[in-house]
């Protein structure tokens, strides 16, 4: 399973749209979220490079979005944060057992089809549609 990479994201993206234009900091942005602002700055690392996220540094610096909310699909905050299929990793089953020696390749055909059903769901969602849930 996904870890709160995901939800963390979003609540960071989600701040972001709420102050359109304006860069904030990751000490405000943590305050929000109530965790460490080094694991913020992880994550708007990876928004950053996944072109979600601006940042400048100095003095009144902090981070904005890269692009309007109604142009970030929650599809793409999912593919920037994924690390492992919606329904974990498979195990090393014992090669010698009938079943142990096909399940991963069986259970490989699910985990694409339900991490493709996520993406597929998450598409159907911009980041401004999520904010407005809050309005």
């Amino acid at each position: 399973m996904n870890n709160v990479r995901f939800a963390t994201s979003l609540h960071i993206l989600t701040l972001l749209a709420s102050m359109p234009g304006s860069y904030l900091s990751s000490d405000f942005i943590a305050g929000s979220v109530n965790v460490n602002a080094a694991m913020i700055r992880k994550e708007i690392g990876n928004l950053k490079a996944c072109g979600l996220v601006e940042s400048k540094e100095g003095k009144g610096g902090g981070s904005t979005l890269a692009k309007p909310a109604s142009a970030i699909w929650l599809s793409e905050v999912y593919k920037a944060v994924r690390q492992v299929p919606v329904l974990g990793k498979p195990n090393t089953p014992n090669p010698k057992c009938p079943i142990g020696r096909q399940v991963n390749s069986h259970l490989q055909i699910l985990y694409t089809d339900m991490d493709d059903y996520v993406v597929e769901k998450l598409s159907e969602m911009t980041l401004e549609e999520f904010f407005k849930k809050f309005n």
